[in-house]
């Protein structure tokens, strides 16, 4: 038997804000590229990344290593991500790519009015969330235990050690948990999460705290040696289940059923061309690839403008163009994508909408103004034969990702979340009766809380027995296109904005060459459609001015992303992470 051991994490300072971002900031933290020659490891907590590097030193694949970082993630980084939720995998072994789709399914028992209240009406965003009407069906142990039989390299079981080691010795609460712990509004309303995560004062553990969850511990051990039936059937499925109808405010409608019947889906990626590389993405129920691909195909239709300034940061006139690109995409987005399952694509196929003729009479209607708040609208790649309603804007939370590349070359790239920081507030402990657990997600409230619009047009994205919600998560891999050969790995959380900074992030480090952890540390600058938010400190009152000057909405908020990335190099890698969360790169 391999035995494994995990160290304590490093600080992180804590800077309390104001956020617009799915979890709020806790700090910026300048990092410095990591160079190996082996293999890298790169994930969202230091715990997480040791894991990982350790699977991949006892022989370890990169699937192996996603396994034990998905298990210790769960433990370190609950607000983010967990066994209570779903992912998206993206999977080459050199020969082929495969897109592992764990993300969650609504109950059988769901309607389009799931999420209305006695009068039809939408319930308050957060109402929903808080509340066993929000939590799907989880997918990442079914998806992950898929990719490990097909692609894995140790035991099962082993991969689980390093998390159990840290469940019931315990693992020192992180500054950024901790800041998170301390805004959250709604996690004390669950009995369980209020008194596992809160002293008796109702004030959140300090940091340091030697946070033990035995409960978790005992889970994880039934899940390594059992499988995932552990998991979907018997005392923990009951004990989901039971948590999730019997909802003091909003019951929900999953059921054991639900949970045995679901099944994980392998996808076929979606690779489209950019200027010299071949860049590989999800599919839907991921909005991710198709909506960062459209806004990168507008910007080659336009004119070609510097993309750093003198101070090295983001040029006005690229933002400019990047904002208004994303606006016209963000709109397709709206309109079109959804579970492909319910859903077709525009003319049979989603490479409609990033044909070249599509998206130069995109660019076309891009100016020196801007089209402002609302002026963007959806597109016709392809004639429609469904009239859709575009979705009304509502916000999208959370998720933490996962950049490997093994020894043998092979490489993933993994968005896993929760949905919301701290998902459904709700601690499950899997009916051990023992202290701590693991958080539920709220993922149903990524399908749109209305299903048609005033004129009865149905929204794509509407809430249907079995269907999964779209997402935003983009896990990204690049190839060279010519020879094949894997450039990098990336991929980041940050709801809806997860989009922005994965494209920024690959204009970045693939057009303007810098290096990884530079192109992370870039600031950012997101719009929906709206209003233009730019990273908080990060531009100067010119810029912000001169894009008010083209008609921009602009303010400034905190962007907490938590990008990772991993790149090829001649000597190895070079891999950089998030300066905004705790995470780490390892390798050797």
């Amino acid at each position: 038997m391999l035995s494994f051991s995990v160290s304590a994490a490093s600080a992180v300072p804590v800077q309390d804000t104001a956020a617009i971002a799915p979890e709020r900031a806790s700090g910026f933290t300048v990092k410095s590229p990591v160079e190996t020659q082996r293999f890298a490891v790169a994930a969202a907590n230091p715990l997480a990344t040791e894991a990982g590097y350790q699977i991949i030193q006892a022989g370890g694949s990169a699937i192996d290593a996603a396994v034990a970082i998905q298990a210790v993630l769960t433990l370190v980084e609950p607000q983010s991500s967990g066994i209570g939720g779903g992912a998206f995998l993206m999977y080459s072994d050199g020969q082929q790519i495969i897109a592992y789709d764990g993300r969650e399914t609504a109950p059988a028992a769901v309607d389009e009015t799931l999420f209305l209240d006695d009068q039809g009406n939408p319930l308050e965003f957060m109402d929903a969330v808080a509340s066993g009407l929000s939590v799907g069906v989880p997918g990442v142990l079914k998806m992950l235990e898929q990719a490990h039989r097909e692609q894995g390299q140790l035991d099962w079981e082993v991969l689980f050690q390093p998390a159990i080691r840290l469940a019931e010795q315990g693992f020192a609460v992180s500054p950024r948990l901790h800041q998170l712990l301390s805004s959250e509004q709604h996690l004390q309303q669950d009995p369980l999460a209020a008194a596992f995560y809160y002293d008796d004062q109702g004030e959140p553990h300090p940091v340091g705290y030697l946070l033990r969850n035995p409960a978790l511990a005992n889970i994880l051990k039934r899940i390594a040696s059992e499988g995932s039936e552990a998991f979907y059937q018997g005392d923990v499925a009951a004990d989901l289940v039971a948590r999730v109808r019997q909802h003091s405010r909003h019951p929900g409608r999953l059921s054991e059923e639900d949970l045995a019947a679901y099944l994980p889906l392998r996808r076929e990626p979606i690779c489209t061309l950019w200027q010299r590389y071949r860049i590989c993405g999800f599919p839907p129920p991921s909005s991710g690839h198709l909506t960062l691909m459209q806004i990168l195909g507008i910007l080659e239709h336009l004119p070609q403008q510097p993309g750093l300034d003198d101070t090295g940061l983001p040029s006005e006139a690229w933002l400019h163009q990047f904002l208004e690109a994303s606006r016209l995409s963000f709109a397709d987005r709206a309109m079109y994508i959804a579970d492909p399952d319910f859903v077709e694509a525009p003319g049979g196929s989603w490479q409609h909408l990033l044909q070249p003729s599509y998206l130069k009479s995109r660019a076309a209607l891009i100016g020196s103004a801007s089209m402002g708040s609302g002026g963007a609208r959806a597109g016709e790649p392809f004639v429609i034969t469904t009239a859709y309603a575009p979705q009304p804007e509502q916000p999208e939370y959370g998720t933490s990702h996962i950049s490997i590349v093994d020894a043998d070359g092979r490489a993933l790239a993994m968005t896993t979340t929760i949905e919301s920081a701290f998902g459904a507030r709700i601690l499950a402990d899997g009916g051990t009766g023992l202290d701590g657990g693991y958080l539920l997600n709220n993922e149903l409230t990524d399908f749109s809380f209305q299903s048609q619009d005033a004129q009865g047009r149905p929204i794509a994205n509407r809430v249907e027995p079995g269907k999964r919600p779209r997402s935003s998560m983009s896990p990204t891999l690049v190839f060279d296109a010519e020879s094949g050969e894997l450039v990098a790995s990336l991929g980041s959380p940050g709801g809806a904005a997860i989009i922005h900074y994965t494209a920024k992030t690959l204009v970045a480090m693939l057009d303007w060459r810098l290096d990884a952890q530079a192109a992370i540390s870039l600031p950012h600058a997101i719009t929906l459609g709206g209003p233009v938010y730019l990273e908080q400190g990060r531009f100067s009152a010119v810029l912000l001015e001169a894009l008010r000057s083209r008609g921009h909405d602009v303010s400034e908020r905190e962007l907490t992303s938590g990008l990772q990335v991993i790149k090829v190099i001649p000597t190895g890698f070079s891999g950089g992470a998030d300066p905004r969360r705790e995470g780490v790169v390892l390798g050797d």
